[in-house]
């Protein structure tokens, strides 16, 4: 396993023979991953990294906190902004998600104790989310007096439905890990500390697929959702066409053919 450092507060982990998955680890634990503008410029540059880099196929969102994924925004820092201090922070907070958000390849957010705001916000980013049974997950921006700003309001509707992500949004509350299961704000609920064990081993068994095709997958579900069929449907065919005359797609059949293990070119 190697190890990277992006400023002070994100550690990147590769993980695995080639190092196929790479972990982006939240590491502020003196102020339980609070996003502050240095965090939220790491994680865009180490986001931005993984997404240039071929040989990652698989991307573990995980914190180095024992009690916290991630509380959200740096509420102390932002007490000391004036109004243009504000203005000026919105980018780089903004690019911390969207860093996120557009990753080329599959991401899990490991989740363990408080998830909140913003934090939550980074695991709702994520394509699939683990969580483990300390989890509290919530989007309390009203109670503060602003809203969620990190794709809340956009990936919340998405995951669990316009009516019930009205009434999180609207009542700030906090959710425990049952019932964020049960409402599908996480995809699966494992003991307390297996969290980031269990997303790495997803992780795993999603980094042994053909790279050209986990890329193409994703961009075709995330391209083609809210489209109607038709559409959607022609999302799909521009990227099946991607992967259909590549070197993974020669590939897998052969391997298959062969009774064999694939050795992708990811091309």
């Amino acid at each position: 396993m190697s190890e990277e450092r992006y400023g002070d507060f994100v550690l990147v982990r590769r993980h695995g023979d080639g190092g196929h998955v790479a972990e982006l680890a939240l590491d502020r634990p003196k102020a339980m991953n609070a996003v502050s503008s240095e965090m939220a410029r790491s994680v865009g540059a180490a986001c931005a990294a993984l997404g240039a880099d071929a040989s990652v196929r698989v991307v573990v969102l995980t914190s180095t906190h024992e009690r916290a994924f991630c509380v959200g925004a740096d509420l102390k820092e932002r007490n000391s902004f004036s109004d243009a201090d504000l203005l000026r922070q919105r980018p780089v907070t903004r690019g911390a998600y969207t860093g996120v958000l557009d990753l080329p390849v599959p991401t899990i957010a490991a989740v363990h104790g408080f998830a909140l705001g913003g934090g939550f916000e980074l695991a709702l980013s994520c394509d699939l989310i683990v969580a483990d049974s300390t989890a509290v997950v919530g989007l309390p921006e009203v109670s503060v007096g602003v809203i969620p700003g990190g794709g809340g309001t956009q990936l919340l509707p998405r995951r669990v439905g316009a009516a019930r992500a009205a009434e999180l949004i609207f009542t700030a509350r906090r959710v425990e890990a049952v019932e964020a299961r049960e409402l599908g704000l996480v995809d699966q609920l494992v003991e307390a500390g297996r969290d980031r064990e269990e997303a790495l081993s997803v992780a795993g068994r999603i980094a042994g697929n053909s790279p050209v095709g986990l890329r193409a997958a994703k961009r075709a579900l995330r391209l083609g959702h809210g489209l109607d069929l038709r559409a959607g449907l022609e999302v799909e065919d521009a990227a099946w066409r991607a992967v259909a005359f590549s070197g993974d797609r020669a590939e897998g059949v052969a391997a298959f053919n062969e009774k064999r293990k694939p050795e992708w070119p990811g091309e």
